[in-house]
């Protein structure tokens, strides 16, 4: 009868999805080790210039503090004429599928023109997927999740607790402004810009597997005892601030996926001349955002990344679908 309980547990256990480290980035200088810096012109047409790590260092854009990240942007110089200094990295290993916990104490804060984001992009966008983490413009007091692909894929409106804003992922869905993608709103003014720095900042955990993804925000105060312990297990978590799953297959549309970092101005979505008029009080202070983004440098001192921890889990059960390995196509 021991036995017999014994071995059922076993079995019990080895069927629960179990997350093992397969990644840890550090958060030493040799974190930059494991990122390519992209310095080419802005593919959403950004004010904004890209720089390598020797320009970045040199400039003050990057610092390595005790036990952590900075990764920052130029907020000295008015008019640069290439657009304001920042970085854009992407990691150099591909993933798929996988649990990726960021702990961050601060993000960029809001400023008008903005457009942080952490991320992850497949090959020959959109084909290969892209998963926007973290994200907003401006003076949004909320994160916004959300998915991009090719036609082909849409989500349920059930399952989480933030506040759905588009179902249908595609990047030319005819219902939908160009590239909005399936979205959904995290309400909480702590998980996105100066309510989250305000707050001490926090952890970000996304879960991708083979029937969806879904995305955590935990305050400092309220990270589960698991990802402390370095042992996440998301069946004991609440319920996801986002949830993706529905009318779509996950292993045709995300794949061979990095993990990106960057800080954009204007640009598509922060410079659009709808939503810089309806950026609170934007639109008062410069009449287009690359004028205000030009002109008032002290802005964006705010406009950095601390990152604590970056980790990449694997199923344990499942190892191979998390390996990571080098890209060899490359996103556009």
């Amino acid at each position: 009868m021991v036995t017999r309980r014994f071995l059922l547990c076993a079995l019990a256990a080895l069927t629960r999805a179990a997350y093992v480290l397969k990644e840890d980035f550090g958060n030493t200088a040799a974190f930059f080790d494991k990122f390519e810096f992209f310095t080419e012109p802005d593919l959403t047409h950004g004010f904004v210039e890209y720089v390598d790590q020797a320009t970045a260092e040199s400039n003050g854009l990057l610092k390595y503090n005790d036990g952590s990240i900075y990764m920052g942007v130029d907020f000295t110089t008015t008019a640069p004429e290439n657009g304001r200094q920042s970085l854009r990295i992407s990691s150099k290993d591909v993933f798929n599928h996988g649990l990726i916990i960021i702990d961050l104490t601060h993000m960029p804060g809001n400023a008008c023109g903005i457009w942080p984001a952490f991320w992850m992009v497949g090959p020959d966008w959109a084909a290969g997927g892209e998963i926007d983490i973290i994200e907003g413009v401006s003076l949004l007091d909320f994160n916004a999740v959300a998915l991009h692909t090719t036609t082909g894929c849409s989500i349920n409106d059930s399952g989480f607790t933030g506040v759905v804003q588009s179902t249908d992922c595609y990047i030319a869905a005819p219902e939908q402004a160009s590239n909005v993608g399936c979205g959904i709103k995290i309400p909480s003014p702590q998980s996105f810009g100066d309510g989250f720095n305000k707050a001490g900042g926090g952890v970000y955990a996304t879960e991708w597997t083979a029937n969806g993804l879904k995305t955590w925000f935990f305050g400092h105060d309220s990270v589960p005892a698991d990802i402390a312990a370095g042992n996440p297990d998301p069946s004991g978590w609440p319920m996801p601030d986002a949830a993706f799953a529905g009318d779509c297959n996950f292993e045709r549309h995300f794949w061979d996926m990095q993990i990106v970092f960057d800080t954009t101005f204007c640009g598509d979505w922060a410079g659009n001349e709808d939503v810089w008029a309806s950026s609170g009080n934007c639109a008062t202070l410069a009449s287009t955002c690359t004028d205000y983004v030009s002109n008032n440098p002290a802005a964006f001192e705010e406009a950095y990344w601390e990152i604590v921890s970056l980790k990449v889990y694997e199923d344990g059960n499942n190892s191979t679908q998390a390996m990571p390995r080098r890209r060899v196509v490359r996103n556009m």
